[in-house]
This record gives structure tokens, C-alpha cells and sequence, in this order.
């Protein structure tokens, strides 16, 4: 775990990509990010399960892109802090002349991940708010990297659930309409599952993340979902349990509570 901070880093705010590390027990976070997984902790004891689910789902997407499209460009938006298997390394594993952009605007991320990519000429990174479109959609490095005349791998994992106004489905809408036909789409987000149980659950765990350091996290439910995929030909199964979309293997324990709420989907833009 982390401990002096560099002077470009707040530590009285948590920060998205530190809090997302503190969930799946990495190293680059700070004790006020620590305490947002405590505060969840208290109401889901297996509040970890999200953020691998979230990331599992993340690689599993990533593989199948790869693996069954011939789809050699991907633009991951709120990339996060590098951990084990990134979208670059599982991508690249099996098309070696992937071209990846990452997109984040935290400083710790933007300054590990230059590190990290430093020697490897088809990946690259660049600092842009991620809810702003136009700002990825019409960057530099993005355009020189990545051609939109043909097809791309757009992600956002793990990313809509930290904006907290009402135009998700705008902000997806922008990005859809800006890729080429045969692009595809992957998304997850913390779910409402509308059932007595869970969705107490996901309410009670919004309004802890809404209300801690961090200061977002949006359960949203399935129609509110759906809408930021509009236009898009869902992939079987379609938009699921992050747990359920093509998972490694048979399911031989149950699902805690909280796997319950988090949900993903693949989509290709006809």
C-alpha cells in the first residue's frame, strides 16, 4: 500500500482509480481510499467481488473482441491504475498489432501509466474527461492512433456509475455515433437489480459511495442501462450479471449478494 504521496496526488479526496484498486486488494492507494471500501464493507462484506467482476468481465470482453472479430484497434475509456492483464496485454497476447488508447484523468494514473508505456509504441495514453466526449473523440493522439474509418473496440468498464448527472445515455450516444459500422461496445455498471433483496443492497451501497470520500457511485437499473446501448446488437446473452457474460467455466459455488449488482454487455454497431 502506498504511503508518502507525491505532491501532485490529494489525499484528503478519495480518487475513482485508487478506491477501484483498493477493491481488488492492489497496492497505489491511500488510507482515505482504503476507508471507502471499509464504509462498503460494512453493508456487502464481499464488496470486493465488484471490482473483479467488473475486471474479469473487463478481460473476458477483451479476449472475445480480439479473439473472434478482426477488430485491431480499441479506445478504453477510464482506463485506471495498471494492474495485472490490462487491455493492452490481453489484446495484444493474441493480435500482437492491436492498437490500444487509454483514457483517464487521474494524475496517479496518468503518471504510472506513462511509465508503463513507455516501450511499447502501439499503446498509448492520454489525460481527457472521459464525460466529455469531444474531448476524447477529437484528441490528437486518439485521431493519429486510431482510424474512424474503420472498426473499433470502444470500453467503458467500471466508468458510467461515477457520473452522477442525467445524461449517460447522451454521453454513450455521443461515442456510438462517432464509431464506424462493425465497431464494438463494452460496458459495465453497478446495477439495481429491482428485487427486494438486491436492490435494498445496491441502495445502500450508492448512497455509502455517494457519501464517502469519493463521492459517486450509481446503481442504476436495467432500463436506465440499456438506454446507454442504444443502437447497438447486443451480444449473447446480452446485458447481464457481470458473472454470467461468458464466464471461464462452470459455476460451482453461488453468487454473494453483491455479484448480484454489476452488470455488462458487448454490443456491435450494425
Amino acid at each position: 500500500m502506498s504511503s508518502a504521496a507525491p505532491p501532485y496526488v490529494d489525499t484528503t479526496k478519495a480518487s475513482v482509480a485508487r478506491v477501484y484498486d483498493a477493491f481488488l486488494n492492489g497496492t497505489d492507494n491511500y488510507e482515505i481510499d482504503r476507508e471507502v471500501l471499509r464504509r462498503i464493507q460494512q453493508v456487502a462484506p464481499e464488496a470486493t467481488f465488484l471490482g473483479r467482476d467488473n475486471r474479469e468481465f473487463l478481460n473476458r470482453a477483451s479476449r472475445f473482441i480480439a479473439g473472434q472479430t478482426e477488430i485491431a484497434q480499441y479506445l478504453d475509456c477510464g482506463s485506471g491504475l495498471p494492474t495485472a492483464e490490462n487491455t493492452h496485454q490481453v489484446v495484444q497476447r493474441i493480435h500482437p498489432d492491436a492498437r490500444v488508447v487509454y483514457v483517464d484523468n487521474d494524475p496517479d494514473v496518468l503518471s504510472h501509466g506513462r511509465a508503463l508505456l513507455e516501450e511499447n509504441d502501439r499503446t498509448h495514453l492520454i489525460g481527457a474527461d472521459i464525460f466529455e466526449p469531444s474531448q476524447v473523440l477529437d484528441n490528437e493522439v486518439v485521431r493519429k492512433q486510431l482510424d474512424f474509418s474503420e472498426p473499433i473496440a470502444l470500453y467503458q468498464c467500471g466508468t458510467l456509475h461515477h457520473y452522477t448527472g442525467e445524461r449517460s445515455a447522451d454521453i454513450m450516444r455521443e461515442y456510438i455515433d462517432a464509431l464506424p459500422s462493425g465497431s464494438y461496445v463494452a460496458l459495465s455498471h453497478f446495477f439495481d437489480p429491482e428485487t427486494t433483496e438486491d436492490s435494498a443492497l445496491a441502495r445502500k451501497m450508492e448512497d455509502i459511495f455517494l457519501h464517502s470520500p469519493m463521492g459517486s457511485g450509481m446503481f442504476r437499473t436495467r432500463t436506465e442501462i440499456e438506454s446507454m446501448l442504444d443502437g447497438l446488437e447486443l451480444v449473447d446473452p446480452g446485458l447481464v450479471l457481470c458473472a454470467d457474460w461468458w464466464p471461464d467455466g462452470p459455476r460451482v459455488k453461488p453468487l454473494v449478494p453483491v455479484q448480484r449488482c454489476i452488470v455488462g454487455a458487448v454490443g456491435r454497431k450494425p
